[in-house]
């Protein structure tokens, strides 16, 4: 069936994954994803330097590979904020999963939960809460916001999320307004659907609204203060997302963040910004332990994960493989990504001679030339 401008046909095929590696799986995604769609999900900012440092960055260090460490079997399970997890990794806000496949958030959640890990669920959703839980079925969720100008609103928002069961709240600060996606911008893209959570304060449902145009309604100033009320009215821990630099951790901390979240959108805002995971051990040396840290942007392979464990995160969020597996198998396709990063780790580990996760975080690693 042909495609008209007036529709958006996301994929609908569910089914498992033979995943060599996620590479491979964004090539294959750009094959059934339409194309406003697919570049929204691929695309980074202005020249999409940042973006490609993601990946690129990780081979700025290096793992020694261990002999004589009598490991077999390494052990991946972990926990953070008192939840228990198959592997130190988790699921990374996103918008708009319905570009990638028709069931939405509601079929990233399930392959999430059929694995065995926490789906954090982002304010621009295009699925209802409840639809959400219709795939997570009772696993554990984290919610992240983008704030509105308006607190009351912002306290509706956080008492519907806690009414769902969110254990946290992710404040994502480095999102005040669009990065330069010129790729949205030559295809005139706009959100084929609404944004149920977020449309009390938009001026429409969030359908056929351009990014610009959503992010401009939401707060354009994010400061301490912020942190301090989602802290004090939730009740829950704080992540704040989009930290770069260990200024902005330690700010974070002393509003009363519970956590601190490593990224820089991937590479979807501030283009020539450095590669996530370089900024990583200069934060981590900093937080020193107070709060557990989550990574994200980049995350491609086990050695990834590794690396990022390494260097001082707790967990890392995977973010657009699980879409890439989402469009291409619904939510089989999640838990085939999740599924292979599971099994690449465990193979890292092994080479390394880490049994453990905590033995991840013993481990150094040296610098490449």
């Amino acid at each position: 069936m042909e495609q008209t401008k007036q529709e958006y046909l996301a994929p609908s095929e569910v089914k498992e994954l033979d995943i060599v590696n996620t590479y491979e799986l964004e090539m294959l995604a750009g094959e059934v994803v339409p194309q406003g769609g697919y570049d929204y999900i691929s695309g980074g900012s202005g020249d999409e330097y940042t973006l490609r440092q993601n990946v690129e960055s990780f081979n700025h260090k290096g793992i020694l590979p261990r002999v004589l460490a009598d490991v077999e079997h390494p052990d991946t399970q972990t926990s953070i904020l008192g939840h228990d997890i198959t592997a130190p990794f988790i699921m990374a806000p996103i918008a708009a999963h319905g570009l990638a496949h028709q069931t939405k958030e509601a079929g990233t959640a399930k392959g999430v939960s059929e694995f065995g890990t926490i789906m954090s669920i982002s304010a621009y959703s295009g699925a209802k809460f409840e639809e959400i839980e219709e795939g997570l079925n009772g696993s554990p969720r984290w919610f992240q916001i983008y704030m509105s100008k308006d607190d009351e609103l912002n306290k509706a928002i956080v008492d519907e999320a806690k009414a769902d069961g969110a254990t946290a709240i992710i404040l994502t600060a480095d999102s005040t307004l669009s990065g330069n996606r010129e790729k949205d911008m030559r295809n005139k893209f706009v959100y084929p659907f609404g944004m149920p959570i977020v449309s009390r304060y938009l001026t429409g449902s969030g359908e056929k609204m351009s990014l610009n145009n959503i992010y401009a309604q939401s707060k354009q100033k994010i400061s301490p203060k912020d942190v301090e009320f989602l802290t004090d009215y939730s009740g829950l821990p704080v992540f704040v997302k989009g930290i770069q630099s260990p200024e902005d951790a330690l700010l974070a901390i002393g509003a009363g963040a519970a956590g601190i979240w490593v990224s820089n959108h991937g590479g979807r805002q501030l283009d020539g910004a450095p590669g996530s995971f370089d900024t990583l051990e200069r934060i981590s040396e900093a937080v020193q332990g107070r709060v557990p840290i989550v990574f994200d942007s980049g995350i491609r392979r086990g050695e990834h994960i590794f690396k990022a464990l390494a260097s001082g995160a707790d967990v890392v969020a995977i973010g657009r493989p699980a879409l890439y597996g989402l469009a291409l198998g619904g939510w089989k396709g999640v838990k085939s990504v999740f599924d292979y990063f599971h099994t690449d780790l465990k193979r890292v580990m092994q080479l390394a001679g880490t049994q453990t996760v905590e033995d991840i975080k013993h481990t150094k690693l040296f610098d490449q030339k």
